[in-house]
């Protein structure tokens, strides 16, 4: 097997199936961080030149310094210097290009916190595999995507092994997150300041001033705030409104409850 692990899979094809696409990306995204990046990138562009030339796409002379600055500049979407998966999407050609097909259905975080909702029934942070057909059948059917069963069976096993990083049979919410845009990902934004449970205690006990068990929507845009400056992390009033809004969105009429709120600001979510 380590023979095959030198040789990216695919790179050559004029069209890529979602488990080849998923195959490239693992390849190359060594470290598992869900970016491609430093290291890695320049693998992943040398291999993808070799791959290309082979095809006669591309001439040999070029500078490679300069054309890696030219590609990152067309691709790298939000700037950041590294390559994410539906980046890596765009570069590729994906068969009908399936993760941007999700992307563009789920234009806000606040409607994927909706769908997450209808689908995470017990609260628990977790899709089950076998509920994650059905989530991502209605993400096809909001976006009017045509799509077959075996075509959906392809796209949960490829999600599915794409997102289970710890091949534990359940996605997290963090971890399914990965489908929204970068820039609309809120949850991205409280990586590195998560709570543990006790600290997460401590905190909703704070804001829950009558002990109803809920908090509403002033109280939790004051807990952020809190919650940001303890942590030093600048955040305007655009970007509070917006987070308040996508974690609202997991809010039965209004009331935030424990349990909900737990599962975005804890570091794992309860058992």
């Amino acid at each position: 097997m380590a023979g095959a692990q030198q040789q990216p899979p695919y790179l050559h094809l004029a069209e890529l199936t979602a488990s080849q696409f998923l195959e490239i990306w693992k390849h190359f995204d060594a470290d598992g961080n869900g970016y491609i990046e430093g290291k890695e990138l320049e693998n992943f562009f040398q291999e993808l030149e070799k791959a290309r030339k082979g095809s006669g796409m591309m001439s040999k002379s070029d500078n490679f310094g300069e054309k890696m600055k030219e590609f990152m500049q067309k691709y790298d979407k939000n700037s950041d210097g590294k390559i994410e998966m539906a980046e890596l999407a765009q570069i590729l050609p994906t068969e009908e290009n399936f993760l941007l097909c999700f992307r563009q259905h789920v234009g806000s975080s606040a409607e994927f916190m909706e769908a997450w909702r209808k689908y995470d029934t017990d609260r628990s942070g977790y899709i089950e595999a076998n509920e994650l057909k059905g989530f991502l059948s209605d993400l096809l059917k909001k976006a009017n995507r045509p799509y077959d069963e075996p075509k959906l069976q392809e796209y949960t096993q490829t999600i599915l092994r794409m997102f289970d990083l710890n091949g534990d049979g359940k996605l997290g919410l963090s971890e399914m997150s990965r489908l929204l845009p970068v820039q609309e990902n809120f949850l991205l934004k409280f990586q590195g300041m998560k709570l543990t449970s006790e600290e997460f205690n401590a905190i909703f006990t704070f804001y829950d001033k009558d002990g109803s068990g809920y908090i509403d929507e002033h109280e939790l845009d004051a807990l952020l705030k809190d919650l940001y400056e303890k942590n030093k992390k600048e955040m305007n009033i655009q970007q509070l409104t917006s987070y308040r809004k996508s974690v609202m969105s997991l809010a039965e009429a209004g009331k935030l409850y424990r349990k909900d709120l737990e599962i975005v600001l804890c570091s794992e979510p309860p058992v």
